[in-house]
C-alpha cells in the first residue's frame, strides 16, 4: 500500500524560501514544510494544512513540481511537492500533532535565500539547494516532474 505525503515550497516578496528546521536521528534537517496526507484528504488539502500547522501561514497551492516516489524497504511511499503562494496567516513556529509537546521536532521556521539553504549542512532533499531554483525561474521548461528517491 501506498503512503501518501506532500511538501510545499513558499517564496516571499524577496525571492526567499519558507523552510522548516526538523530535528531527526540526532541532527538538524532544513526542508519545506509538509507531511503526510491524512485519510479523506487530498494532496492539495493536506499541502494547505501542513503548511499552516507547521508555520501559521495561509497558502493557495499553485502547482505540482515534483512527484517523488520510494520503493524500499521502508514501503512504498511517494510525496507531491508543491508550488504554493502565500494568502495570509502570521509565520510562526508551529507544532506537529503527531507529537506531544516534549517531543516536537520542529525547531525553526524561516524565510532563507538561495545562498542561505547552499550553505545549510542539512536540507532535504538536496535539490532544493540547486534544482528548484532553475524550476522556479523558468529555466528547466520540459523537466522530469516525476522522481524515485534515491536509496540510502
Amino acid at each position: 500500500m501506498w503512503i501518501g505525503g506532500v511538501r510545499v515550497i513558499v517564496l516571499d516578496d524577496e525571492n526567499r524560501m519558507l523552510m522548516v528546521c526538523q530535528h531527526h536521528e540526532d541532527r538538524d534537517i532544513w526542508m519545506v514544510p509538509g507531511g503526510g496526507i491524512e485519510e479523506g484528504e487530498s494532496s492539495l488539502e493536506a499541502a494547505v494544512r501542513e503548511v499552516e500547522e507547521e508555520t501559521g501561514l495561509d497558502i493557495e497551492v499553485q502547482k505540482l513540481l515534483w512527484h517523488v516516489e520510494e520503493v524500499s524497504e521502508r514501503g512504498q511511499r511517494f510525496v507531491n511537492f508543491f508550488l504554493g503562494e502565500m494568502t495570509g496567516g502570521t509565520l510562526e513556529l508551529g507544532e506537529d500533532p503527531e507529537f506531544d509537546a516534549e517531543h516536537q521536532v520542529l525547531r525553526e521556521v524561516k524565510f532563507l535565500s538561495k545562498e542561505e539553504i547552499q550553505a545549510l549542512e542539512h536540507v532535504y532533499p538536496g535539490y532544493l539547494r540547486d534544482e528548484v531554483w532553475h524550476v522556479l525561474a523558468g529555466e528547466d521548461l520540459g523537466y522530469d516532474v516525476f522522481k524515485e528517491r534515491e536509496k540510502r
